[in-house]
């Protein structure tokens, strides 16, 4: 599905093919992306590069440009207007999203079939006009409503989809180790963490993120999500052979944001941040695949759609409702290929792009969970540990600065000797927040600022493990 970087810059002329076999030679020898081997060796410049990954679609000027049919187009025009109640041609455009000469065509279809009619100009100009439904178009609009009740921006073809995904590809995002420690400095991690998170980033190959509970193992996926760089434009819906999915979704894909500067986009896509989807225990095979409303009459498309461009973090995998091996056969086929495939109601199946960094994070033993074939697939496999005693120090002290409390290093003493290494505890990267917040939340109870003292702590201790005794199983 997906064309090659090569093939694409040799389109656009960017480069020669004498040029491109260098770069592939020396691609083979010292690794790391074509692009960037390109840039390196002085045959690309990385601006080119950019706008090659980071296109703006551009606005369809004909209703054949826009991929849809004009039939669909003034239907779904048409159930825009039941709601509009008298309006004008850019109220109309603003709804559907699609430029002046298609709506225009529009307006003229609605007009001859006498579903709308035109009630009073400001001026002589059409732009000016302010039209109605008329009797006849409210009852062709409840029937359409009946059929779908889909009332947004036009959709966007697969096609179109398909090749924006591949333009926007999360596989060619180039990172350095300057970026990777910018990403991490909010966290307490090591060096020797830091260079093997770098390469795994970099690659842009699936990541295994294991290790014991409390560690940080999530707080990492979600910083390789905010190290992904720049925005892209995703669909507010596809149309999939006369069907319709919702794609754009607030929650998942936060605030539009505009870079275009004066280009004018193709308003049916909204850019966003390159999407971060995290999904948990309710993870389940049916949220996966297509998800029809039996009552709208559309689709909303499954978490990896919207995760596409993106990342996907699988948090705590291992306890969710589908065992993991079903859900590793699942994704086998996208996971290797970068497709997925998807099947309509009506039992029509399609495919579609699999483009999304996936970061598995679990508390489990990977080979408790998968076997080994599915292990060979995931290319990282990352431990996150406990925290040695300086690091869960370093943690401490950056908790109390962040809760404006003063690090006293009697008291810190005394919770290491009399409680960690008394009672065998391991340390844990998120124990010093979570004594803390006891210690502020008594601090509130009584009206008085937190301190860090020795009883308040103690008090925190106990109010926070459960079991207390030597040799016992002090557990959060």
């Amino acid at each position: 599905m997906f064309k090659q970087l090569g093939k694409r810059l040799l389109e656009k002329r960017l480069i020669s093919e004498k040029q491109l076999k260098k770069a592939l030679v020396r691609q083979r020898s010292k690794g790391g992306r074509l692009g960037q081997n390109l840039c390196d060796m002085g045959y690309l410049r990385e601006e080119n590069l950019d706008r090659v990954f980071h296109p703006v679609p551009p606005m369809p000027q004909t209703v054949a440009g826009s991929g849809l049919e004009l039939g669909f187009i003034t239907d779904l025009a048409l159930k825009h207007i039941l709601f509009l109640g008298e309006f004008g041609r850019n109220e109309l455009i603003e709804r559907i999203k699609l430029p002046t000469t298609i709506v225009d065509a529009v307006l003229e279809n609605l007009r001859k079939d006498q579903f709308v009619e035109v009630k009073g100009a400001e001026l002589y100009a059409r732009h000016s006009f302010r039209f109605a439904i008329t009797e006849q178009g409210i009852r062709r609009a409840n029937v359409l409503l009946e059929v779908c009740r889909y009332v947004g921006p036009a959709p966007v073809n697969l096609e179109a989809y398909r090749e924006m995904v591949e333009l926007q590809t999360v596989k060619n995002i180039l990172v350095d180790d300057q970026r990777v420690r910018q990403a991490f400095n909010h966290l307490v991690i090591n060096d020797d963490l830091l260079y093997r998170l770098g390469p795994a980033l970099s690659s842009g190959k699936e990541i295994f993120l294991y290790g014991p509970p409390g560690n940080g193992k999530t707080s990492i996926a979600e910083a390789i999500g905010r190290l992904l760089p720049g925005s892209v434009f995703i669909p507010y819906a596809l149309w999939v052979r006369g069907e319709i999915i919702n794609v754009y979704d607030p929650v998942s894909h936060g605030d539009i944001v505009s870079t275009v500067g004066d280009e004018h986009p193709d308003q049916r896509w909204a850019e966003v941040r390159r999407p971060v989807i995290m999904a948990g225990g309710e993870l389940s095979l049916r949220t996966l695949d297509l998800d029809f409303n039996a009552i709208t009459k559309y689709y909303e498309a499954p978490l990896q759609v919207k995760a596409n461009n993106g990342v996907l973090i699988i948090d705590d995998f291992g306890r969710q409702q589908v065992d993991p091996k079903q859900l590793l056969n699942r994704w086998m086929v996208p996971l290797d290929r970068r497709i997925d495939f998807m099947t309509l109601h009506t039992g029509m199946k399609f495919a579609i792009p699999f483009d999304t960094l996936v970061i598995f994070s679990t508390n489990i033993e990977p080979a408790d969970l998968v076997d080994e074939a599915f292990l060979r697939r995931i290319r990282y496999k990352i431990k996150i540990d406990y925290p040695s005693l300086g690091e869960f120090e370093e943690i401490f002290q950056r908790i109390c600065e962040e809760s404006g409390m003063s690090f006293r290093r009697p008291v810190f003493d005394h919770l290491i000797d009399h409680y960690y290494r008394r009672l065998e505890v391991r340390f844990s990267a998120c124990h010093p927040k979570d004594l803390l917040e006891h210690i502020i939340e008594e601090a509130s109870y009584h009206g008085h600022p937190p301190e860090l003292s020795q009883g308040a702590l103690d008090r925190a201790w106990h109010n926070y493990f459960v079991n207390n005794r030597l040799g016992g199983n002090v557990l959060p």
